[in-house]
């Protein structure tokens, strides 16, 4: 078994809830489970009830900080039609709930259309000739940071003590164990990395929602990542995600809103 599938097993209890355990592995600043890490535990329960196999469109709202320790994911089936399938997610803490998913499923291995993608995936060297973007640092409770691998042509700026002041980056992600990614656990890739607006000197910020569109299985360990954030208002950002594999196809998309955690 492979840390993210250990790490956010759910086991069933009847009536579309299930039990889990939130870990310390997957923490952000502040000592916070990862949003995405999350979110992973409202998928694997929703896999279990919808009758689609892979996570198309997802969103996600933060209610609170989760808390490691022993959880709760209650789930509702709200729709099963031939081509989608529509349920929500609710994780608890305690008896608190710190998350709510509403999400769509499909059968990406069955999809059929039309297909444009004018934008093109990042170009950037081979893994192998790439670095740690973090430059081997590590935050106090930044946990998160050890269960992926980011590799870069060169470390971020804010890693070398030099915000750039442009928020946005382009490196390679997979999970650090090797486990290949899939539908399933793209909606934690794309909130592994730490966020693009440390280049702009915010050094925290806590997500208030996150969307996730899945466009395709990936087809390989390694996925090219772009992050950029445009607007930075009164603590508020937003921060765009794109993955793509190394076949040159886009995997997943995502835009988070995120407030800074001084706020």
């Amino acid at each position: 078994m492979h840390e993210w599938d250990t790490d956010t097993r759910v086991d069933a209890t009847g009536d579309g809830r299930f039990t889990a355990h939130l870990t310390d592995r997957w923490g952000s600043a502040g000592d916070r489970p990862n949003g995405g890490y999350l979110v992973a535990f409202c998928l694997r329960a929703l896999g279990e009830v919808l009758p689609h196999p892979d996570p198309l469109v997802v969103g996600a709202h933060y209610l609170r900080p989760g808390v490691v320790g022993p959880a709760r994911v209650d789930t509702e089936l709200v729709r099963a039609g031939r081509r989608l399938s529509t349920g929500e997610a609710r994780l608890s803490c305690g008896d608190r709930e710190v998350l709510r998913v509403v999400a769509s499923y499909a059968d990406l291995g069955a999809a059929t259309g039309p297909t444009a993608v004018p934008g093109q995936a990042p170009d950037l060297p081979p893994p192998g000739e790439c670095v740690d973007v973090y430059g081997g640092l590590r935050l106090p409770g930044v946990t998160v940071a050890d269960r992926v691998d980011l590799r870069g042509p060169e470390p971020h700026g804010w890693a070398r003590g030099r915000p750039s002041g442009a928020a946005r980056a382009e490196f390679w992600i997979r999970f650090a164990d090797g486990r290949p990614a899939d539908t399933a656990s793209l909606a934690t890739l794309v909130d592994t990395a730490a966020p693009a607006v440390l280049e702009l000197g915010v050094t925290d910020s806590a997500t208030v929602e996150l969307t996730v569109h899945v466009r395709a299985r990936p087809a390989s360990d390694w996925l090219a990542a772009r992050v950029a954030t445009r607007h930075l208002a009164d603590g508020y950002h937003e921060e765009d995600v794109e993955l793509w594999d190394t076949t040159g196809r886009l995997v997943a998309q995502s835009r988070q809103l995120a407030v800074s955690a001084g706020r």
